[in-house]
């Protein structure tokens, strides 16, 4: 039975995968966010308990740093913008992100998919 490469969790049903900062519905991620501002350039960081670290240079005012991690996420996952979703976190460093079918997976996500879940 072939895996799908992004969601090597769903073979196309329709089940959700919990781990420890991120799920699946469907091929729909869920991923939870610890933002940080004002950084020196934007990354992808480690796991900070039930969250990624994710460092990007907009300063927190009114969203906007919100709106930076959207599209700079956009790109490392390979979907437009319009494909993540903010379900909440638009003003806090604690988020969560639904992000429609990604293309890609940062190498963080793809450590988590190969380690068995208990």
């Amino acid at each position: 039975m072939k895996r799908n490469p992004v969601n090597p969790g769903t073979n196309g049903a329709c089940h959700t995968m919990q781990r420890s900062f991120f799920s699946w519905e469907g091929n729909t991620l869920i991923l939870n966010i610890l933002g940080k501002p004002s950084a020196k350039q934007n990354t992808i960081g480690q796991i900070k308990g039930h969250q990624l670290k994710v460092s990007i240079t907009a300063t927190p005012c009114n969203g906007k740093a919100t709106d930076h991690i959207v599209r700079f996420l956009a790109r490392e996952f390979g979907v437009p913008i319009s494909s993540i979703e903010v379900v909440f976190g638009r003003m806090s460093v604690n988020k969560q992100l639904r992000i429609k079918a990604p293309k890609r997976l940062p190498a963080v996500i793809r450590q988590q998919e190969l380690t068995p879940s208990h």
